[in-house]
């Protein structure tokens, strides 16, 4: 396959790359399995179109941060999960796969997680719904502009909801408040101290 990838910078340490024209599955799972030990690279495939991005510091920061405190909430008020961080998920009949940045089963384990998180720092954003969509993710949660959205899976569309509704009892704005403090450990204390209150 001789085609050029185009290349959009988006900050010094994240890139997005597009490969021109379409490709069927069995393109694309032959370029997957030639990246797959690229550290830092994301694959992601949609009817035909292969995109590849590379994360920097700062997304993982913010999905470690987010993630430490999701799993502290779920371990203090006993909720059985799962965490699966990004692991592919895919399905060739509906031409699609990706990598969540951070994914969940909430009691026990279905076809596909319950809840999804994505970082979107650059690029992506909510465009990203549509991949969500073909695998039927029942929520799926959005770091964009230094706050925090849901989205929540009504059979066939997206709505965007003001509160979780796999975690209705979880102070979204508590999370995000912890979230953007400068420390992690920071974040942990006051999270911690306010969700045993």
């Amino acid at each position: 396959m001789t085609a050029q990838l185009i290349t959009e910078k988006t900050s010094v340490t994240e890139q997005q790359f597009m490969l021109p024209g379409r490709h069927n599955w069995q393109e694309f799972k032959a370029i997957q399995s030639v990246m797959e030990n690229a550290p830092g690279l994301k694959i992601s495939y949609l009817d035909g179109v292969i995109e590849f991005m590379t994360t920097g510091e700062a997304h993982e920061m913010l999905k470690k941060a987010i993630a430490m405190l999701l799993e502290s909430y779920l371990f203090e008020k006993g909720i059985k999960f799962t965490a699966v961080g990004n692991a592919t998920r895919e399905e060739e009949t509906k031409e699609v796969s990706f990598e969540p940045d951070e994914s969940y089963y909430l009691g026990e384990k279905k076809a596909h997680p319950d809840l999804a998180i994505e970082i979107a720092l650059t690029s992506g954003g909510k465009s990203k719904l549509e991949r969500y969509k073909r695998l039927g993710i029942a929520e799926v949660w959005f770091w964009e502009n230094n706050q925090l959205s849901v989205y929540r899976f009504r059979g066939e569309e997206y709505e965007q909801v003001g509160s979780s509704e796999l975690l209705p009892g979880l102070d979204l704005e508590l999370l995000a408040r912890c979230v953007k403090m400068p420390t992690q450990w920071e974040a942990m204390r006051e999270f911690n101290k306010s969700i045993r209150q």
